[in-house]
């Protein structure tokens, strides 16, 4: 989820543009094998204390194995483990206030590269393989790398964003376009053209549009929080939007009340389902015409703070962060909500990939 998170960056920006992460190695790694498939958990640590670690569970066993990249490695990861992405047989870990990107292979943990020299990143998106684009917090641009050579080669300026005030978040593709949703202090989905790398439209949605997803018709949906009382920005009730990306339209807008927190947008396997962190966890079908009036999940002594839904079984993984600073819990549960794992993690849980 990472709402918390951010508006603690928001408040130390100096600090995060002009800090660096020392790499501290340790003589002995450990030798890791987890061939086929599995469950990558970033979890994010503490801003600033470069405490963000990577858990590694593997549904099959209900194994999971803690601070894998330490281990593997005999460093940290650093500070903020943002989102990661599996691309040409490895894993991309964007490390936001390490201002770097490490690539690692999915079996050993070991790292293979990195990419430096980055503002503030967010998420990595793979156009091909010699082309990728890595969304920014305080900075009005995308940048273009090349993932075979670890090296940023381009920028994609994002029009109409003042420079360390907004961001670029997820990505997605469709076609030859990707979409982009800009959050902090920002109302739009922008639409890039990957053959020239350059926006080339976007569509008004409603105050901070935390995350994106596409179902099973290949429509685009976003989730809005609203922003917060007293914000320069503006507040108001967050809302659900579908967008028609061929034609970068609003659809529908589905109104939650004010003081609603929806985030962690999310879709099971095959797209016909919708999923999202808002207290509680709630589910609804891509062709609802309302709002659920019950979820899924029913919050307990909790704090959700991060959602995955398995592509292959529609089992919902849930992020409970606890109190941000002891180990936060993963629960799995079945496509029903039966409880059907827990397991410890790292500090702060936020996001997942699926290897």
């Amino acid at each position: 989820m990472r709402i918390i998170n951010r508006l603690s960056v928001l408040l130390c920006v100096p600090l995060c543009l002009t800090g660096c992460m020392k790499w501290d190695y340790s003589d002995s790694p450990e030798d890791f094998d987890a061939p086929g498939s599995g469950l990558f958990i970033l979890n994010e640590g503490n801003f600033q204390y470069g405490n963000a670690s990577l858990s590694y569970y593997d549904p099959e066993t209900d194994n999971v194995e803690n601070e894998v990249f330490l281990r593997a490695n005999g460093m940290k990861l650093g500070d903020v483990a943002q989102s990661m992405t599996v691309y040409d047989d490895k894993g991309w870990i964007v490390v936001n206030n390490s201002h770097v990107v490490f690539a690692i292979d999915l079996s050993s943990f070991k790292e293979i590269g990195r990419i430096e020299n980055l503002t503030s990143p967010r998420y990595i998106h793979f156009v091909s393989d010699d082309k990728a684009y890595v969304s920014q917090l305080w900075d009005n641009r995308i940048f273009i790398v090349d993932p075979r050579r670890y090296e940023v080669t381009g920028y994609i300026e994002v029009p109409d964003m003042a420079m360390g005030n907004g961001s670029t978040e997820q990505m997605v593709q469709i076609g030859k376009y990707v979409y982009c949703n800009c959050w902090s202090y920002q109302n739009r989905i922008i639409k890039i053209d990957t053959e020239s790398d350059r926006v080339v439209a976007s569509v008004t949605v409603g105050v901070q549009p935390t995350s994106l997803a596409v179902d099973r018709y290949g429509r685009l949906w976003t989730v809005t929080d609203g922003g917060y009382e007293d914000s320069p920005y503006g507040y108001e009730a967050p809302s659900l939007f579908r967008i028609d990306p061929e034609e970068f339209t609003i659809e529908k807008e589905f109104k939650f009340r004010l003081g609603n927190s929806p985030c962690e947008l999310q879709t099971n396997g095959d797209g016909s389902l919708l999923y999202w962190v808002d207290d509680d966890i709630w589910c609804m079908d891509v062709d609802a015409e309302r709002l659920p009036v019950r979820p899924f999940l029913e919050r307990r002594d909790t704090k959700y703070y991060g959602l995955t839904v398995s592509p292959s079984t529609g089992d919902v993984y849930v992020a409970d962060a606890i109190d941000y600073q002891q180990q936060g819990m993963i629960y799995r549960y079945t496509p029903e909500g039966e409880l059907a794992d827990e397991f410890y993690v790292g500090i702060t849980p936020g996001a997942f990939c699926w290897k």
